[in-house]
């Protein structure tokens, strides 16, 4: 394989979500598996080199260099993974190179550590984060002579090469000059000059094994023992600087691609925003609302290759939606700011007779300038006018987690409310005895809930099935009149502009809280009844579609990986050599591992564009 076929490959997968980086993970399997550059019969075979190894490594245990490396295994339980080249041989990792651990001295003493440049070139896996040479110096702390002394930690040679086995497993980088480690690394010194770049490349290929033969769950390590038993592909001393050159060739294609992927995302992504930026100013007019429109119904087709475009999108429908500009107006509707007398008229009137409480005062702030310029028909309110009723839901002490129990009535906290849905969490759940003593925070059938707490703007319209359930401590209950319809407000506090409000005015270091008077005060446009239930029928429709783009984009994307996947599969098919056998006998292997199963279906990508778009509804407003 050379860079121009690299090159043709990529252009059929370039879309594919994590392209570049399965495509690193197979040029490095065709290097340890011989099948990145060809095998020259002049060439010192493997067997050769193995005996010079052990030569040299009898020499270095007899003249102190190294200790005597402790025996892991007699090699007899080497099972080849794949097949190799004639010419090679396996062996265990442990037989071409030293395995040797770290160290930490008291980190509480400073006498044990140096300034860096100063002491013993001392690493942690965190200095090789980030880290893109394949060499490395030293890290971000040295240590002292006498913190070298006082730690298991040892002072290895240039070209050991360093391997994190733990937070993260497979970290890999090459030691320029004398250094140590801690104890989160399990070096590899080679016992023969000359391999280090090799070695260094098959440990990146072989780190997700190592990984995945490490015990633990949540912390992961792993032990001398599984490294230095890694099945090992030895190639001829010769032929690994020709594989490392090929390597180093691939990368830097590979090192392009990633750049002109990172450029070609950014210029899509300034475009697409660029074009959604067009259509929410509140000071454009008709002609040129609807002229942006049209430029965004050709541009975001090809612009959207990624959910978190599509997710741009349905935040610029709901700016559209509250600000009057996603269905037209109409002449007949009764305007909103009667509403407003209507239901000012019935606070009053259940005032009288007590069924609402009277609410705080609100101060008297300036409208948000999100409602300046409203269409005709709408009008400018503060949301104590709109909502009849503002009522937090049971404090701590009134609700315990010991009057918690499985299968009652539940309780909706922020935690229940998902993406304008409610839906319960199995452990918050009130018995009957709970529920008759909060009966006052039950909710009823067409209630605003909404979190107060942590995510601001999180809220859900009550449905018939959820009367009665139990607004948590850290929720609200907006209660409207028949003069409001509720998915509508609901749809307005979910809004990117309002939630915004919500969130910069919320308090709170750890957890943030809203409290009543600052969302009493909030500013709303409120349209005519009639078009509220327009706004929230035309929203729905949209959502539908960008529901359908995303589901597109994930079967492209799902499309891509296996195409990439099959094509993987072929070229490292049509790169086995005619005889593949164990590297010993001559006996021939079982085949090698594949990418991937199946193959892709026929005909053009999905490029991620619906064929009834979202915006093209926009305009047939």
């Amino acid at each position: 394989m050379n860079a121009d076929s690299l090159l043709g490959l990529y252009d059929r997968v370039a879309d594919a979500p994590d392209a570049v980086s399965r495509l690193r993970r197979f040029v490095l399997d065709l290097a340890v598996r011989g099948k990145l550059v060809e095998q020259d019969p002049a060439d010192e075979p493997a067997s050769e080199l193995l005996r010079r190894i052990a030569v040299e490594k009898a020499r270095m245990v007899q003249v102190g260099e190294i200790r005597r490396p402790r025996k892991l295994s007699n090699g007899e339980d080497l099972v080849p993974p794949f097949e190799i080249p004639a010419t090679w041989r396996w062996c265990h990792l442990d037989v071409v190179e030293a395995i040797v651990g770290g160290g930490t001295p008291r980190t509480g003493d400073p006498r044990n550590f140096s300034k860096p440049g100063e002491g013993v070139a001392w690493l942690t896996p965190k200095d090789l984060g980030g880290h893109r040479s394949p060499y490395i110096e030293r890290g971000s702390r040295d240590l002292s002579e006498r913190g070298l002394r006082s730690s298991s930690a040892t002072l290895m040679p240039p070209g050991t090469v360093l391997f994190s086995s733990r937070a993260p497993i497979g970290y890999v980088a090459i030691a320029s000059n004398p250094i140590s480690t801690n104890q989160g690394f399990k070096s590899v010194v080679p016992y023969v000059s000359g391999c280090s770049k090799y070695i260094a490349l098959a440990m990146q290929a072989f780190a997700p094994e190592i990984e995945a033969s490490a015990p633990g769950t949540t912390f992961k390590e792993a032990s001398g023992k599984i490294v230095a038993g890694v099945p090992f592909p030895l190639p001829p001393l010769v032929e690994q600087r020709r594989i490392v050159a090929k390597v180093d060739e691939l990368m830097a294609v590979c090192d392009r691609f990633e750049e002109t992927r990172t450029a070609r995302e950014d210029t899509r992504d300034r475009l697409s925003t660029a074009s959604l930026a067009h259509l929410t100013p509140t000071d454009t007019d008709a002609r040129t609302f609807r002229s942006h429109v049209r430029f965004a119904v050709e541009a975001l087709p090809v612009l959207t290759a990624r959910a978190d475009q599509v997710e741009h999108l349905r935040q610029t429908i709901l700016n559209l939606a509250v600000r009057g500009k996603l269905v037209d107006q109409d002449p007949a509707d009764e305007p909103a700011d009667e509403l407003l007398k209507q239901i000012a008229a019935k606070k009053r009137l259940l005032l009288k007779v007590r069924k609402v409480r009277r609410p705080k005062p609100t101060e008297s702030l300036p409208l948000a300038e999100r409602v300046l310029g409203l269409p005709s028909g709408w009008v400018a309110a503060r949301l104590s006018d709109v909502v009849m009723e503002l009522q937090t839901g049971p404090f701590g002490s009134s609700l315990h987690r010991s009057d918690y129990e499985i299968g009652g009535t539940p309780v909706i906290n922020p935690a229940s409310i998902r993406h304008g849905k409610i839906v319960p969490v199995e452990r918050m759940a009130i018995g009957d005895e709970t529920l008759k003593r909060l009966a006052t925070f039950k909710l009823r059938v067409g209630d605003i809930v909404m979190g107060r707490r942590g995510e601001m703007g999180r809220c859900a319209v009550v449905a018939e099935r959820e009367d009665g359930w139990l607004c948590g401590t850290g929720s609200l209950i907006l209660r409207l009149s028949d003069s409001i319809y509720p998915q509508y407000l609901a749809m307005l506090i979910g809004s990117p502009d309002v939630r915004e409000y919500l969130q910069g005015s919320s308090v709170g270091a750890t957890m943030r809280n809203l409290n009543q008077s600052i969302l009493l005060a909030m500013s709303v446009g409120l349209p005519p009844l009639v078009e509220q239930r327009r706004i929230v029928a035309k929203v729905d429709d949209l959502m539908v579609l960008c529901d359908r783009m995303e589901t597109g984009l994930g079967v492209a994307d799902h499309t891509r990986s296996r195409l990439l996947e099959s094509i993987l599969h072929d070229v490292l098919g049509s790169a086995q050599p005619e005889r593949a056998t164990d590297g010993h006998s001559g006996h021939e292997v079982p085949g090698p591992r594949v990418y991937g199963a199946g193959t892709p279906r026929q005909g053009h990508l999905n490029r991620g564009a619906s064929t009834s778009d979202p915006f093209t509804i926009l305009t047939q407003a």
